[in-house]
């Protein structure tokens, strides 16, 4: 080994629902270091949802989240000049970090007023198992299904 690893750093729970999870998730949405304004934009689509499906809202959330995590994804790896689209698994930790992306840019894309209202829209449609973050997870499953004859090549 050359150098030495990086060390984890953990992000501390999220003020308002002490949960690890939401803070990850704000500090994902934040732009140009408005944490205030990413926490404003979450909060008020927490409170959409609760106001449409009845349910806690930090329940829809974390659902959402799990459904959008994907199990494999494809690496690329160079093979004696040939590069094969290798399949393998998600760690936990990128696994979480790719559904939150997801679900924010998919919320992002949606034709809605304002960012809380294309937020709640994603996150409810992801909860219930559809949408477009799911929609790429489904994608990113057939791409590693696809290559599965490339898997002896992981390493």
């Amino acid at each position: 080994m050359r150098k030495k690893r990086a060390t984890k750093r953990y992000t501390s729970p999220d003020p308002k629902f002490q949960d690890v999870l939401v803070a990850r998730f704000v500090n994902s949405l934040l732009k140009r270091g408005k944490k205030q304004t990413a926490r404003q934009i979450l909060y008020s689509a927490f409170d959409l949802i609760e106001e449409k499906t009845k349910n806690a809202p930090l329940d829809v959330f974390k659902k959402a989240v799990h459904n959008a995590s994907p199990l494999l994804e494809v690496r690329a790896r160079r093979v004696g000049g040939a590069t094969y689209q290798v399949p393998t698994e998600v760690r936990p930790e990128r696994r979480t970090a790719l559904a939150i992306r997801w679900l924010i840019n998919y919320a992002n894309e949606r034709s809605d007023k304002s960012m809380s209202q294309k937020l709640a829209a994603e996150l409810m449609a992801a909860a219930a198992g559809e949408g477009g973050a799911i929609k790429k997870r489904e994608d990113v499953h057939r791409m590693a299904e696809a290559n599965k004859a490339f898997a002896h090549f992981r390493w």
